[in-house]
């Protein structure tokens, strides 16, 4: 049976009454969100990423959010160098599962905000009403310049954003024709049909970690994905966070949910956990990758003194790529887990060094758990 129908309660709940909803963060990008060497890394295939799919959501896991990566960051591995394109990659995976939603990812710099609604509106209709979105703003210089894509000044992005989204949500709502006469978009006689499923609108999400961004985020979205270096590096990081930006939606009359990012490795033992945390995160971890990521930033030996160069590149190894590591046995995972949903967190987008391997553990054995504790219902 698909989803029932899609009003925005429904699709905000994700069609159920998990508190806790938890998904697939980084699937269709090479390595995930692991920048290791081991050769059991995630290959990102378009076969891997549908038994993927599959597999999470006959197991109940609420959502799929992928990464828009147009080129890898080097190193050994060439890490994210092999990518799945997010829309098409969405309405590949919602034609074969029946339950979770599935998110694209889309450069609104890159993308006609009215072809962006189209191609939403399409795979929201393959779903049935499943679709969201996530918005970014602006990404890696490198990436820009293989579109011949200028990237504005940081805060000139969110305004453009801005408007960008403005004519999503037209061509979502309209019925008749519109003109937009923006600062950086202008359109004539703007149509578009059909509307998205149900009458309603695809989750929107945002990852803006800026005072610009967040402000962004708290406007236009549902969601606000927070990855912080505070929430990154520990649980009481995550609930700081859900606190300023609940308080901030509601100074603007608006209530926005909270996602946040963690990197799963669940063993039997908290020994077992820790030794391959150490063996695939740390001592095989693409560093060349790493540096390029840093580089990106402008991050370098020669910009920073060596010492804190190599805390940097510890700290992205360790919590940056992957986000918060929730290493341990299923108590200890499942424990963390209830903390942050009790934090007020209402999702979290998990990653594995490889999903197919370690996904069937996580859902046999910490999904029971955290039903027990009420912050999961058995579907």
């Amino acid at each position: 049976m698909l989803a029932p129908a899609a009003s925005m309660q429904n699709r905000i709940a994700m069609y159920n009454g998990n508190a806790l909803k938890i998904g697939l963060f980084g699937a269709n990008c090479s390595s995930g969100r692991s920048a290791t060497k081991v050769p059991e890394r995630w290959s990102a295939s378009w076969e891997d990423c549908l038994a993927l799919a599959r597999m999470a959501d006959d197991a109940g896991l609420d959502f799929m959010l992928p990464i828009a990566r147009w080129k890898g960051y080097g190193g050994d591995t060439d890490f994210h160098g092999v990518t799945l394109e997010t829309i098409t990659w969405a309405v590949g995976l919602l034609g074969a599962t029946k339950h979770m939603t599935v998110f694209g990812t889309v450069h609104a710099p890159l993308f006609h905000p009215l072809i962006a609604a189209k191609e939403f509106v399409t795979a929201d209709h393959i779903g049935q009403g499943r679709m969201g979105m996530n918005i970014v703003c602006g990404w890696n210089e490198g990436e820009f310049d293989m579109f011949g894509v200028r990237q504005r000044e940081h805060d000139e992005r969110y305004d453009y954003a801005q408007e960008w989204v403005d004519i999503v949500k037209q061509a979502w709502t309209r019925d008749d024709t519109f003109d937009f006469d923006g600062k950086y978009l202008h359109l004539q006689a703007a149509r578009a049909f059909p509307k998205p499923y149900g009458g309603t609108q695809p989750l929107m999400m945002n990852a803006g970690s800026s005072d610009v961004g967040q402000a962004f985020a708290l406007r236009n979205c549902d969601a606000f994905f927070v990855a912080t270096a505070g929430s990154r590096k520990s649980l009481a990081g995550n609930a700081a966070k859900v606190r300023e930006i609940k308080a901030q939606a509601r100074g603007l009359g608006r209530e926005i949910e909270v996602f946040t990012v963690g990197q799963v490795i669940c063993r039997p033992t908290q020994q077992e956990a820790d030794d391959y945390y150490q063996h695939a995160i740390i001592d095989n971890a693409d560093w060349g990758a790493i540096d390029g990521m840093l580089a990106n930033k402008s991050i370098t030996p020669q910009t920073i003194p060596p010492a804190e160069y190599e805390a940097k590149r510890r700290y992205f190894a360790s919590n940056a790529v992957g986000g918060y590591p929730f290493v341990g046995t299923p108590d200890k995972v499942a424990d963390e887990l209830a903390t942050i949903s009790q934090a007020g967190v209402r999702g979290i987008g998990l990653s594995f060094v490889n999903y197919l391997d370690e996904v069937p553990y996580f859902c046999a054995e910490v999904l029971p758990r955290l039903e027990r504790v009420g912050v999961r219902v058995k579907r």
